[in-house]
C-alpha cells in the first residue's frame, strides 16, 4: 500500500486491491503534517474509520470498480481550527506473472515477517513493573508505536499507558496488574515505520490473555434457601436444590465446585442427603413426622478447587418444612354426652361437641365432619362443623314429639375432610365415636291434625253441600278429640267448608273445571283446630276437581254430498270432557228402516265411516245416529246426506224424489225399475188368463200356465221352489173366496200376509183375491180368467209396493235381498236401453243393442239373455 500526498492537507492516494474485508487496514496519513493538535477526527463515508495515528481502516467489506474518494476532516475545537485531507482509493494494476523457464532457477531472498505467539499475563501479577510481556521487531523498521484495545468492560474508562513499547527495541511492557474478570484479554496492534515516516510492514495485531488466578471463592445464588416435603415421604424423594457460582474462569478446577452439608438442626439421625456436583437435597430418613419435627435447619457448603481442601469455600442455610399430611385420625374428647330439649322446638342448638386432632390446625387433615351413625332414623337431628372452633353442632330441625318418645340416643361419629394418608407399615385408623342422650320435655301443645295434608276428590258438577270427607285433629296430651272446634280463616278459595265440631267437610258450590278460578282444579285450604286452652293447629286440605262426565259427544260436521263412487263418510265426534269420560266413542244409527240401508264401521277412538249399502237408492237422507262416550253419556246427532248419481259434489242437482212415507227420495233409475216391474207383472197377469179355461167353478191355472207367474222362489233368477212363511196354502174350497193357483194335484195356494193378514184391498179393507176385485164380493169368477188392465193394476200395484218393502223382513226389519234391484248408473247416450230381467217382451227381442255394448258390459248381457 502506498501512501502519497499530493499537496499537504489537500489529497492522499492509496492503491488498494479490488476486493477489501471488514477491518482491513488501508493506509496511513500523517494527520501532524496538516494539524498539529486534532481533538476531532472523522471521515465522510461511513465504510471507513480513522484512528488517531492516522490509520485508516474499512468497516465493512468493499468491492472497488472505480475509483472512491472521501474526506478526513480535523478540528481543533480549542483554536477552531478545521482541515481537510482528500483521500482516493485507487485499484492497483495485477502484475503480470513472467513465464520461466524450467532450467533457469532463480533464488529470492524472503523477509522474515514480525508475528510473535500471543502473550499471557497473570491476573494480579506482583510485578515488578514495568512488566516485560513480549517483544515486537521488523528487519526495516527502527520505530515502534502501539494501539490496543481490550476486550471485556470498562475498556472506555481504562486509563491509558496499561501497555507501551519501547520505540527502538519493541518491547511491550505492562505497567500494573490486571484483574481478569475485569479484563480478560488485550489486543495490542503495532506498527513499524521508517525515521521518515514509512511503514514497510503490515500493522501487527498482538494478543495479552489475562490468566485467571483463583481469587474468587465461590457464593450461593440464595442467602437463604427453603424448601417443603410432605410427611411420610420415602427415601430418595427430592427436596430441592441448592445453587452456587464462581466468578473465576469456567471449566477450570478454579470453578469446579463441591456440595455437602455441614451440620443438621435438630441434631437427630440424618433426615437428608445433598448430592456433592449437583446440589440436589433429597429425603435420606424413611418416616418423617412432622407431629415430632416440624421442620430441619441445614448448614451447607461448596468449595472449588473440586472439593479439594486449598479450594475456596462458602456456607449457606437450608430450611426444609415438613408438610402435614393426614396421619393421625380425631378423637372425641367424651365418649359419652346428655341434652335435654323441649317437645315440638325446631331449629335450636341443643349441643357443642369438641375433638382431638394431632394433625396441623386449620389444615384439611385436621378440619372434621361429624355424622350421626345411629338414632337418627326420621332425620329430626341434624349436625354440622363450626369452621372457627372445630367443634359439633347438634341441632333440632324436626319437633320431638315426648308422647312418643321421652328420650333419644344418638351415636355420632367423626372424620377428617381429607382421606388418610398413612406411613408406610402403619396400621389403619379406626373412626372415634360418641353417644348422645337427647331427654325430651313435655310441654302443653295444641291439637295436631293427623294427617297434616288430606287430599280430598270431589267429582265434577256434584250438588252444592255434598259431604266430601272429615278432618279431624287430636290433643297429643289426651290422644282424642274432644273440645277441638274445627275453623278455616277466611281469605282462601271458597270451594267447601267444615262443620266447626264434627269436622265434616261439604262443597258450597258447584265445582266446575271450566270456571274462572275452578280450572287450575285444585284449591289448598288451611284449617285451624282450637282445644279448650285456646292452643291451636293448623292442617291443610287440598281439594282436587276429578273430572267427571258432564258432556255429551257430539258430531262435528253433520250435512254431507256423497257421489257415485260411495266412499265412505268420517264422522269425527268431541267431548268436552277428560279421559276415561271421552273417547272412544261408539257410533250406533237408531232409525231401523235406515240401518238396513246404512252402516257404520269404526275408523279410530274418536270417528267412524258411515256408508250406504249397495242397494240404497239416490236420494236425501236425515239419518238420526247417536254416539255413547266411554262414560256411557249417549249424545243424539242427524246426519244428512244427499246420495248423489253425480262425479264431483258440485255436479249434483238435487234431482230427488222422497220415498213415500219416510224421508227418502227416489232416483230416476229406482223410478225405471219401478215401473218395468210394474209391467213384467202385468204381463204374467195377462198370461195367466189366456191359460185358463171358460166355465171352470174355480180358477186353476195350467202348469205350462204356471210357467208363466210368479215363481215362488229366494233368488232373482230361476231355481227350485222355496217355500215362504208369506204364502199360505189355502182350502181347495170355493167358500174362502180365495184365488187359487194350480199346481200338480188341485191343490190351491194364495198369497197372503205371513201373519194371516191379506194386504190392503185398493178399494178398501178386507180379505181380497183378484176375483174379489172384479166382481166387489169377494166370490170367485167361474166363467172366464181374462182381467181387464185397471182391474190387474189395482190389485198388483199395492200388493208389488208391499213386498218390495216388506217382503222377508227378519227381527230388526231389515229387508232381504231378493226383492227388486235398482241399478247403478251406466252412463249417458248409451244405446243399450235397460238390461234388468224386468224388461218387456218388446225389448226382450230386440237385441241387437248387444252388438255394441262396452266390454264391461258384455258379460251382463249374456247373463240376461241365458235368463
Amino acid at each position: 500500500v502506498l501512501s502519497l500526498c499530493c499537496e499537504a492537507c489537500k489529497k492522499v492516494i492509496f492503491h488498494v486491491p479490488s476486493e477489501l474485508e471488514a477491518d482491513t487496514l488501508v493506509g496511513r496519513v500523517d494527520l501532524s503534517e496538516c494539524l498539529q493538535s486534532a481533538e476531532f477526527i472523522s471521515s465522510s463515508d461511513g465504510n471507513f474509520k480513522v484512528l488517531e495515528d492516522g490509520s485508516v481502516y474499512t468497516t465493512s467489506a468493499l468491492s472497488l470498480s472505480t475509483e472512491k474518494t472521501f474526506t478526513i476532516l480535523l478540528k481543533d475545537i480549542q483554536e477552531q481550527v478545521q482541515k481537510k485531507i482528500h483521500v482516493s482509493l485507487v485499484e492497483e494494476a495485477k502484475k503480470t506473472p513472467k513465464t520461466r523457464h524450467a532450467r533457469d532457477t532463480v533464488l529470492k531472498r524472503t523477509k522474515r515477517r514480525w508475528g510473535p505467539i500471543p502473550s499471557v499475563m497473570i491476573e494480579n501479577s506482583l510485578g515488578p513493573f514495568p512488566l516485560q510481556i513480549q517483544q515486537v521487531q521488523s528487519d526495516t523498521a527502527q520505530n515502534y508505536t502501539i494501539y490496543y484495545s481490550a476486550s471485556g468492560p470498562g475498556i472506555d474508562q481504562d486509563p491509558k499507558g496499561l501497555f507501551y513499547i519501547e520505540r527502538e527495541t519493541g518491547n511491550i511492557f505492562a505497567t500494573r496488574a490486571v484483574d481478569r474478570e475485569q479484563y480478560p484479554s488485550f489486543q495490542i496492534i503495532c506498527f513499524a515505520t521508517t525515521p521518515d515516516g514509512y511503514s514497510p510492514e503490515v500493522p501487527l495485531v498482538h494478543t495479552i490473555r489475562i490468566e485467571d488466578d483463583n481469587d474468587n471463592a465461590p457464593y450461593f445464588t440464595q442467602d437463604l434457601f427453603e424448601f417443603c416435603v410432605p410427611e411420610n415421604s420415602r427415601p430418595g424423594v427430592v427436596v430441592g436444590k441448592v445453587i452456587a457460582e464462581d466468578r473465576d474462569e469456567p471449566y477450570t478446577l478454579h470453578t469446579t465446585l463441591k456440595y455437602r452439608i455441614v451440620s443438621q438442626t435438630p441434631p437427630i439421625t440424618p433426615a437428608f442427603s445433598l448430592h456433592g456436583d449437583t446440589g440436589v437435597i433429597s429425603v435420606l430418613l424413611p418416616q418423617l413426622d412432622r407431629e415430632l419435627v416440624p421442620s430441619y435447619t441445614l448448614l451447607v457448603e461448596v468449595r472449588d478447587m473440586a472439593g479439594q481442601p486449598f479450594g475456596l469455600c462458602t456456607t449457606g442455610t437450608v430450611v426444609i418444612k415438613i408438610e402435614d399430611t393426614n396421619d393421625n385420625a380425631p378423637s372425641f374428647k367424651q365418649l359419652q354426652y346428655e341434652t335435654r330439649v323441649e317437645e315440638n322446638r325446631v331449629n335450636v342448638e341443643i349441643l357443642r361437641i369438641s375433638v382431638v386432632d394431632l394433625d396441623e390446625p386449620g389444615s384439611p387433615g385436621s378440619g372434621a365432619v361429624y355424622e350421626i351413625i345411629r338414632g337418627n332414623d326420621d332425620q329430626a337431628f341434624e349436625i354440622t362443623t363450626d369452621k372457627n372452633t372445630n367443634e359439633g353442632i347438634l341441632c333440632v330441625v324436626k319437633g320431638l314429639d315426648y308422647e312418643t318418645a321421652k328420650q333419644r340416643v344418638l351415636v355420632i361419629g367423626v372424620n377428617n375432610e381429607a382421606p388418610y394418608l398413612l406411613a408406610p407399615h402403619s396400621q389403619q385408623l379406626s373412626q372415634s365415636t360418641s353417644s348422645v342422650t337427647v331427654h325430651v320435655l313435655d310441654v302443653d301443645e295444641g291439637p295436631v291434625f293427623k294427617p297434616c295434608l288430606l287430599r280430598l276428590d270431589v267429582k265434577e258438577c256434584e250438588d252444592v253441600g255434598t259431604a266430601i270427607g272429615r278432618f279431624v285433629a287430636e290433643d297429643p296430651e289426651t290422644g282424642n278429640s274432644e273440645g277441638i272446634r274445627y275453623r278455616i280463616p277466611p281469605g282462601q278459595c271458597n270451594w267447601i267448608n267444615i262443620d266447626d265440631k264434627s269436622g265434616e267437610v261439604r262443597t258450597v258450590r258447584i265445582l266446575d273445571r271450566d270456571i274462572g278460578e275452578m280450572r287450575r282444579g285444585q284449591c289448598n285450604v288451611t284449617v285451624l283446630a282450637i282445644d279448650r286452652n285456646g292452643k291451636t293447629g293448623t292442617g291443610t286440605i287440598q281439594v282436587c276437581i276429578v273430572p267427571g262426565n258432564k258432556n255429551f259427544p257430539r258430531i262435528m260436521q253433520t250435512d254431507y254430498i256423497m257421489c257415485r263412487d260411495r266412499k265412505p263418510i268420517c264422522l269425527s265426534a268431541e267431548d268436552g270432557d277428560e279421559a276415561p269420560y271421552s273417547a272412544p266413542f261408539v257410533y250406533r244409527i237408531t232409525d231401523r228402516r235406515l240401518a238396513s240401508m246404512w252402516k257404520l264401521t269404526p275408523h279410530d277412538d274418536n270417528s267412524w265411516y258411515l256408508s250406504p249399502k249397495s242397494d240404497t237408492p239416490y236420494g236425501i237422507y236425515e239419518i238420526p245416529v247417536t254416539v255413547t262416550d266411554n262414560g256411557g253419556k249417549i249424545g243424539e246427532n242427524t246426519i244428512r246426506v244427499n246420495l248423489c248419481d253425480c262425479l264431483t259434489p258440485t255436479e249434483c242437482d238435487g234431482r230427488t224424489r222422497q220415498l213415500s212415507g219416510g224421508n227418502v227420495t227416489l232416483g230416476l233409475w229406482a223410478i225405471l225399475a219401478m215401473i218395468l216391474g210394474s209391467l213384467l207383472l202385468l204381463l204374467i197377469l195377462i198370461t195367466i188368463c189366456g191359460c185358463c179355461g171358460a166355465g171352470v167353478m174355480h180358477r186353476q191355472v195350467t202348469d205350462d200356465c204356471a210357467n208363466h207367474n210368479l215363481i215362488i222362489s229366494n233368488t232373482e233368477a230361476p231355481g227350485e221352489e222355496v217355500m215362504d212363511h208369506n204364502i199360505i196354502p189355502l182350502q181347495n174350497t170355493c167358500d174362502q173366496g180365495g184365488y187359487g193357483v194350480k199346481t200338480g194335484e188341485q191343490q190351491t195356494f194364495e198369497m197372503v200376509k205371513g201373519r194371516g193378514h191379506t194386504l190392503e184391498s185398493v178399494k178398501g179393507g178386507g180379505h181380497q183375491t183378484l176375483g174379489s176385485v172384479k166382481e166387489g164380493g169377494g166370490q170367485a169368477m167361474m166363467d172366464t180368467c181374462r182381467y181387464s188392465y185397471s182391474e190387474w193394476h189395482n190389485f198388483t200395484h199395492p200388493r208389488l209396493g208391499e213386498k218390495v218393502h216388506l217382503c222377508r223382513q227378519d227381527e230388526e226389519q231389515k229387508h232381504s235381498e231378493d226383492y227388486l234391484l235398482s241399478y247403478n248408473y251406466e252412463g249417458k247416450g248409451s244405446l243399450a236401453g235397460s238390461v234388468g230381467c224386468c224388461s218387456d217382451q218388446h225389448e226382450e227381442e230386440a237385441l241387437d243393442f248387444l252388438d255394441q255394448l262396452e266390454p264391461k258390459f258384455r258379460t251382463l248381457a249374456e247373463t240376461c239373455i241365458k235368463r
